[in-house]
Order: C-alpha cells, then structure tokens, then sequence
C-alpha cells in the first residue's frame, strides 16, 4: 500500500497569539483564483500567514484541506495519497473513486485524477486545498499531474501553493489567463511598520524607532532573521551596538544569528538542539533515547514557551517539529561539530523505534546512520507484518533504498523484491531475484554474512521460492510448470508450515481451472484456502474467498459464490481495517455477481464501498476488477463510452502472475462493441489476439471464443454471410463438447444459449427454441443468470418471447421477459448507442449504394473489382458510421440522411 498519512501532515497549524496582523496579505489570498502561489525563500512566513489568512477567513461552507509535504512524496502514489486522504478529510465522500487507483504500478496519474476531479465537482461549497512546503516534492511526474490537476479545476476549488522555489508548472499560461494570484518574497517581508509591532509588541523587545529601522534595512524585511535577531537581542545591555554589528547580505544573517542564538543558550539547551535535530518529530521520551538524558518532554515545553523555532504537530503538545530552516541549520552545524556522533543519534533513533513496533521510522533512521546490516534485519523481521497487511509498497520502496548489494545478501529480501518486479508487471527481473535468493541459501554462513533474522519467512523460504517461481509460470501461461512449480513448494513444506502450503495448493488449483478442470479446482482451492486459515493469514483466506466464488460460478453455482463471499465478507468487516483489503476486493465480487442478476443498486452500493476502503487499504493485483465491475455495470446502465474508459483503465492496471485469465479485458471490450453495432472495431480485436474459428478449444480462451461468436453471428446478421455462421455453429460444437467433458456448467449454459441464437440466425426456429431449453434445463441454477441473456438484445428478445409462446423453458423465459426494460438492453425497433458521427467516404457511398439491390456479397464485390474480404471492411465501417447492424438498416437510415 501507498506510506501511510502521518495525521500531522494534514494538520492546519494555529496561529500564535501576538503575531503580527498582515491584511494587506490576506487580501491577497481572498482572490481565489484557480490557483494562488506563494513563493518565497526560506524564513519569511509563508505558512505563518497561511494559518493567519486561514483562521480569520473560516466559514461553515468553506472546506479547507491543508497538506504539510516532504520530501518522501516526491513518489507520485505517495503524494497522491497524501492529496486525496487531505480532500476526503476536509470534503467527506471526496476520493473514494481515486483512492482505488492509487499505489497502482504504474500509477494511472490521468484516470485517478480524473476520478478525483469529477468528484469535486459534485459539490457545492468551497473547496480550498493548500500545499505546504512543495518545494520538497522533486518529481516530473508531479508536476505533470498537479498541472493536470490545475487545468481542470472546478470552479469552486481553489489551490495555494506554498514554495521556496517557483514550481514547474504553467504559470505564465495562468498568469495570462488571470488564473494566477501571487504572494512574492517582496510583498512577504515586513514593512517597517510591521517589524515595529513584531519586534516591540510580539518580542517584547523596547527598541527604539531608529533600532527598529536598522534591523529592518539590514533584514530587508526577512522575517526569520527578525526572529533571530529578537532572540539573539534579549537581555544584551548594548542593543544598538550590536545591531550595528551584521550587514544585511542574506546568506550570512542565518549563520550569523543562529551562532548568536546557540552560543547564548546554555550548554544544556544547546546539546540538545543540536542532538535531537536529526528526528523530523520530537516527543519527551524519543528525544530522551536520542540524547540520552532524561528531561525531553520538559525541555520541549520550555523550547516552545522560549519560542525558540519549534512548531506543535498536535493539540495536546505531545509531538513538534523544528522550523525547517532552524532544523536545517542545526543538522549543518551538528555534522560540523560531531560528524562521527551523527550515525548512532540516527541508531538509537532506530532502536527506540523498534521497541515501539514503528517499523517503518526504525528502518529509515537505520538507514540515515548507513547501517545497512540493521535496516536489512528489521525489514526482515517487518517481513511477516507486511505480507499479512499486505503492505508491499512501503517494502519496495525501503529495498530501493539499500545497496543491491545488501539486498542480495539477504535471501529474504531477494525473494519478496522478486515478488514485487512481478507486481509490477517486470516478469523478467523476477527470476534473477529468486536465483540470488537460492545462491544466499546455498551459500556456508560466515563470519562477514549480516546476521539473518530468524522468521519463519527464512526457514519456509524454499518453499516459498518454488510458489512464486510457480507464479511466474502462470504469468508467462505455462499451466504445465505452474503445476510442477506448485507441486515442488508442497514438497518441500512442512506438514504444519500452512502458508506456503496454502500457496502450493492455490497454484495447484490455479493451474487446474486453467485447464478447465473446474472440479479439481475447486477441490484443490477449497484445501488451499484451509490452510491459509491454520496459518492466520486472514486476508489472504477471506480474499482468496473471490477465487473459489469464480470456481463457483465457472461450475454454474452463482448462489454458491455469493453465500461464500458474503460469509466471508462478515468476517472481514468483523475484523475492521486490517482486513481492509479483504473487504474491498469481496464488495467488488459481490457487486458483480449482483449486476449479473440485474440489481444495480446493490452492485453499485457495494462499488462504492470497496472504493471508499480504498483509503485504508490499497488493493493490489487484484486492484483492476474495481474497474472491470465498475465497467461492467455502466454498460448494464447504457453507458457504453464510459464502460470502455473504465475497461481502458482495468487494462492498464492488471498484472499477469496471480490468476489465470480466463476473461481478458480486451475481449470485454469487444463483447460492447458487437452488442452496440461497432463491428469494424470488433473485428479489429479479433485480428489483434489472433482469434479464429478454426482454434481448438482451450479454457484459457473460451472467453476470447464465446466473444468470436457473438462476433460471427453480428458479421452474418449484417450482411446475411452464411459462412461466418457456420463457422460459429462448427466452434459452438467444439467448445460444447470440451466444456460438457470437463462438467462446467457455467461454460455451457452460455454455449447452449449461444448455440440457440446461431440457429435463430439461421432461421432454424424449432432448432433455435430446442437449445434454449436445454440451455435452462441443464443449468444447475439458471435464474442466476439476467444480464447473460439480456445482453443479446433483440434477437434474444424475439427468441424467448418464442419460447414463452410455446412454453418450452418451464417459465424461465417469462421471467427473464419480465426483468428486461429499455434501460436495460436494447430492444426490437431501438437504436444501439452512437459510437459515431462520421461522414461517409466516396468510395463508402458507392458501396452504399449498390447494397440497395438485389446483388450477393460477392457480386457487389466483383462488380467493383476488389476482393470480398475489401468490401466487407467497407460494410463494416458503413455500419459503423450509419449506427446499424444489418444491410437494410443500412440503406434506410441513408435515406433517413439524405445520402441516397
């Protein structure tokens, strides 16, 4: 999952009492211009004047979302997590739909945005998005997506940007535009007036006019060198004299001041500014493990009422912060002083971390300190915590940040680096991990190896090195060494070593329902998902719940499917957020199942659950089906633009590796276009993944076969080709006999009902009314089944109000009549979709033409003199054009235009 959102980040700091009142600022900020940037460097007030500005403009109907930025989201997932967790606090209901895109690889920057934005724009009152520190954030990609962002910014949101530096984004295209307001270093510095009040009234200094105008030169007005200088002035007898001392070069006066300041505490204050400066966060006993004292918590209370540059992360005063450009500075000079002391404050950090259980802070002081051996033995003891909450992303990115090195020492590291390439989609630098992993095993332990941790992951890792060397098989669609791989892992498992024993199987089952052998699959996968459950590894048994639904429904058992991811969804919502994923990814099967039937309502509430769980828990390689559910059920509605925008996305998420994929996207894709008229494009598909009708039956292409017939059977209604017909019937035939001899009854019932509409295609009615009621006869539960039917539109409308006249379905076709309503499918006499609005070329006019005659296919073709292959791309995009799906549909709706 994406790093966590320390709480504080969204924190919106309160202003002091005494600060200096600026109007003049705050008008500026009032504009609410699309984007409002405030740019300055370090020390001049920036987010002072944001708290201001903030708190004396609160009302009830503007929502603010504030983000404190570092540099650690420079990674886009990282950042776009801490923005959308920042709007849905300050804008509840907001980033459900973009939180389930995030921490995706790579991540879909202009579909989550998108997401976001429409979102936004649902709403009503005032949205104000603040960015602190953005200069922190060093990263293109970023920067692109913020620019996106910006562009396309409802009107009622505003963005403040605060900076050091300006960003790179298209300002001088909003400045022209009048979209740009700004807040420069000139317009923050205080006036002479406002250093008066700051010094005299908020330091309680007792300058006169002509000190104060003297600082004020010097300064230039920078607020930060004020602040020193106020501090540095307390309690000398001579303050004049030492005003007169500095001159006003800007790169001195920090150093300058901030020498006058350490060198004026005591010795006490001064050792522990400096050692405690290398935490990002400050509380009592952290600090008192960094210094090795034991007054932490006094001496931060004391620092703050001293005003001495440090800032409250909460309300209760547990947790500060530095003032980043004081923190800065003290770094500098601590690495100065005790360069060799630095490493082990970064230690003992680390450890009081690790006592704590906050892994992820102990591993990154472990590598500040450059100990490598640590950081490596606490992500190897983090490793289990991390594989049960499934927290890969916050892995990736510690195993990025040590040596390569030091990852291949450790065999445990190698092996889930591996395992992460693969989530990502890099399958070929997953193999080399996995031998680096077996060579460290191989290798004699000495003297110079790290010391390992001793997990369970270490002793059960060879085993768990053949269950993803039998992932990487899948992905590649080797069934035969996903089998030999998985079979190798339980081999080599102990009989009570339950989760690689839980993976063996899965993959074993996996493998099985790859071939087809759904009752195998189930047998094998039902064993797996028991020994997940000895293992106690939660959220891997109740997601592989989804699995053994697709088992179910492969078998023809809907009913089955959903009673188990209901069950399961119990116990998920039972266990609360760490079974986040779990829960998602069930709410999502669910939703499918439900749109099957044809209760959008339901689907839809389950939709949006799963998406706003997406905020705790991001799902990972099954995260596309969010998308593929979602398209799935805009097209149901009549959207079929946005379901295949929604399938784009599902297309760029999935990953191969994990399951086999018996339903491509791409072939979701085309079932849309054939049942909207788009042939042409349908056509195009088929083509690209080399699908044919001479194919031999496989299971692993079934769905790209049932798809090719739909295909056939619209290429022969549109231009009356027998021969694409027949093709249809001989591949229906194969395909029935394959899927009878492996007894999946979900396969056939869609084969029969295929096999009903091809011979209502031929005109063969009684033979037409025979296969639909065998098609409802042998299904274990056809009542599970609405949109299956309902999605074949008016031929199928026309064949079961047959049905019902004779009575041949023992009701189910009455049923199904019932439930269908135009906003469900297109019915006799209506209209498909528009895909669209294209002219007809000259060449398309005349084959237009002579489709109004009594000439075949191939006479049109010879008279023109080109192949039938060529004129049937023309009827394609004739068709495509003209929104029709048949030649006399064609010729009329021409005339309907004017064009014959």
């Amino acid at each position: 999952m994406a790093r966590p959102v320390i709480a504080t980040k969204l924190y919106v700091p309160k202003p002091r009492p005494g600060l200096v009142a600026r109007p003049r600022l705050c008008a500026l900020l009032n504009a609410a211009s699309r984007l409002t940037l405030v740019s300055a460097p370090a020390g001049f007030g920036k987010t002072t004047l944001l708290a201001e500005w903030l708190a004396e403009t609160a009302r009830e109907d503007r929502c603010v979302a504030w983000l404190s930025l570092d540099a650690e989201d420079s990674d886009p997932a990282s950042f776009w997590t801490c923005v959308v967790t920042a709007l849905h606090t300050a804008v509840p209901g907001v980033g459900l739909g973009a939180l389930a895109l995030i921490a995706s690889s790579p991540l879909p920057t202009e579909h989550l945005l998108t997401l976001l934005l429409n979102e936004l724009a649902a709403g009503q009152g005032e949205v104000w998005l603040v960015f602190d520190d953005y200069h922190l954030v060093d990263s293109h990609d970023v920067s692109y997506g913020v620019a996106f962002f910006l562009e396309h910014l409802p009107p009622h949101v505003h963005v403040v940007l605060s900076t050091r530096a300006d960003p790179d984004l298209p300002l001088s295209r909003w400045r022209v535009r009048g979209e740009l307001a700004e807040v420069r270093a000139a317009d923050l510095r205080f006036t002479s007036g406002e250093a008066a009040v700051y010094l005299n009234e908020a330091a309680g200094l007792d300058l006169t006019w002509a000190d104060v105008a003297a600082l004020e030169e010097r300064t230039e007005g920078w607020i930060a060198a004020l602040q020193l200088a106020a501090l540095s002035i307390r309690g000398r007898a001579d303050v004049s004299g030492f005003i007169a001392q500095f001159a006003g070069d800007d790169r001195y006066i920090v150093d300058y001041l901030l020498e006058e300041v350490l060198r004026h505490q005591p010795n006490h204050v001064r050792d522990f500014l400096l050692r405690s400066a290398v935490l990002d966060r400050l509380t009592g006993p952290l600090c008192d493990a960094v210094t090795g004292r034991d007054d932490g918590r006094v001496m931060l209370v004391s620092l703050e009422r001293a005003n001495l540059l440090i800032v409250p992360m909460d309300d209760r005063r547990e947790w500060y912060r530095y003032h980043h450009l004081f923190a800065d500075v003290l770094r500098v000079r601590m690495l100065a002083e005790q360069p060799d002391l630095v490493p082990l404050l970064h230690q003992r950090a680390s450890q009081w971390y690790e006592r704590h259980d906050l892994a992820e802070d102990a591993v990154r002081h472990a590598l500040a300190a450059r100990d490598f051996d640590r950081a490596t033995y606490l992500m190897e003891l983090a490793v289990p915590t991390i594989r049960r909450h499934r927290q890969e992303t916050m892995l990736l990115g510690w195993l990025k940040a040590l040596p390569d090195d030091a990852v291949r020492r450790s065999p445990v590291l190698s092996v889930f680096y591996g395992y992460m390439l693969m989530v990502a989609g890099d399958l070929d630098a997953v193999e080399a991990r996995l031998d680096d992993a077996e060579r460290a095993l191989a290798a004699a332990p000495d003297s110079a190896t790290p010391r390992w941790a001793t997990t369970e992951e270490l002793r059960t890792l060879p085993a768990t090195i053949a269950v993803y060397r039998a992932s990487l098989a899948q992905a590649r669609g080797d069934v035969a060494g996903t089998a030999e791989q998985a079979q190798r892992a339980l081999d080599l498992a102990g009989p009570a070593d339950h989760l690689a024993r839980g993976g063996a199987a899965g993959f074993l089952g996996l493998a099985a329902w790859a071939r087809g052998d759904v009752s195998s699959a189930l047998e094998t996968f039902t064993r797996a998902v028991a020994s997940l459950h000895a293992a106690g590894a939660v959220v891997d048994e109740l997601s592989s719940t989804v699995v053994l639904a697709d088992l179910w429904l492969a078998a023809g058992r809907p009913s089955k499917a959903r009673r188990s991811c209901e069950r399961a969804l119990r116990l998920a919502e039972a266990h609360g957020d760490p079974m986040a994923r779990a829960t998602a990814d069930l709410h999502v099967r669910i939703s499918e199942i439900d749109t099957e039937v044809g209760d959008l309502d339901n689907a839809n509430r389950h939709l949006t659950k799963a998406a706003a769980i997406g905020e705790r828990a991001a799902m990972t390689e099954s995260r596309y089906r969010w998308f593929v559910a979602m398209g799935r059920a805009a097209d149901t509605e009549g959207d079929p633009l946005k379901a295949i925008t929604l399938l784009d996305t599902a297309e760029q998420l999935y990953r191969p590796g994990f399951f086999p994929d018996v339903r491509p996207i791409a072939a979701m894709k085309a079932r849309i276009w054939i049942s909207r008229g788009n042939l042409a494009q349908a056509v195009d598909w088929a083509e690209d993944r080399g699908v044919s009708a001479a194919d031999d039956p496989d299971y692993l292409r079934e769905f790209d076969h049932l798809t090719l017939v739909r295909l056939l059977i619209a290429l022969h209604r549109a231009d009356l080709d027998v021969g694409t017909l027949d093709q249809a019937a001989h591949l229906l035939d194969r395909l029935h006999d394959a899927a009878d001899a492996s007894c999946r009854a979900g396969s056939l019932l869609e084969i029969r009902m295929l096999q009903a509409l091809a011979h209502h295609a031929y005109g063969h009615r009684p033979q037409a009314l025979d296969a639909l009621a065998r098609a409802f006869a042998h299904a274990p539960e056809p009542g599970g089944y609405v949109r299956l039917f309902l999605d074949e539109g008016a031929p199928m409308m026309g064949l079961l109000r047959d049905a019902t006249h004779h009575d041949v379905t023992g009701g189910h076709a009455r049923r199904l009549l019932s439930l269908h309503t135009s906003a469900e499918a297109p019915g006799e006499g209506e209209r498909p979709a528009p895909w669209s609005a294209e002219s007809l070329s000259a060449r398309e006019l005349q084959v237009l033409k002579l489709l109004d005659s009594e000439l075949s296919g191939p006479q049109i073709a010879r008279d023109l003199f080109v192949s039938y292959n060529t004129l049937r791309t023309h009827t394609r995009h004739i068709f495509t054009k003209l929104d029709v799906t048949s030649r006399r549909a064609a010729v009329l709706r021409a005339r309907e235009r004017g064009l014959m």
